[in-house]
């Protein structure tokens, strides 16, 4: 795939910082913006009420504007901020890991697109490599590939 490079650490360190860099430039700049970013790696403080989580969807648009922006930071490789959800307008701090920011927008416009792969697809990736080498160890014992010829048949 000639899109290894991406998936190097060297160019995801280089991602997190650009990251970190444009988000700490919209703070100096007192600038509003907003992030679409992997919910299931994003952590709410106090949790949200599970209809709520679950109407989230997989990328979600988070809007840093009036208090959320006020209250936003960047901190141990986090976005947090203050936001309200659903109807009632239920508070609760949003953790965002830098890793999971797929873009960041300024009004309509993209400013920042992160092309290297989360942190989860990187477990996911590690489960199937891990399953692969059980796999083999199987087929390696010549009795276990008998059994499977068989059952082939």
């Amino acid at each position: 795939m000639p899109y290894k490079i991406l998936e190097t650490e060297e160019f995801q360190t280089i991602m997190k910082e650009h990251i970190v860099k444009i988000i700490q430039y919209m703070f100096d700049n007192n600038q509003e913006f907003s992030v679409a970013c992997e919910v299931s790696e994003v952590s709410f403080e106090p949790a949200l009420p599970h209809e709520i989580q679950q109407s989230l969807p997989e990328i979600t648009l988070f809007m840093l504007a009036n208090y959320s922006f006020e209250s936003a930071s960047l901190e141990s490789g986090y976005l947090s901020f203050e936001a309200g959800f659903g109807p009632e307008n239920i508070g609760a701090l949003v953790q965002i890991p830098i890793t999971a920011i797929k873009q960041i927008f300024m009004g309509e416009y993209p400013i920042l697109i992160n092309a290297s792969p989360s942190s989860q697809v990187e477990e996911i990736k590690e489960e199937i490599e891990e399953e692969d080498n059980s796999m083999n160890a199987l087929l390696n014992n010549p009795e276990n590939a008998k059994l499977l010829k068989k059952k082939k048949r």
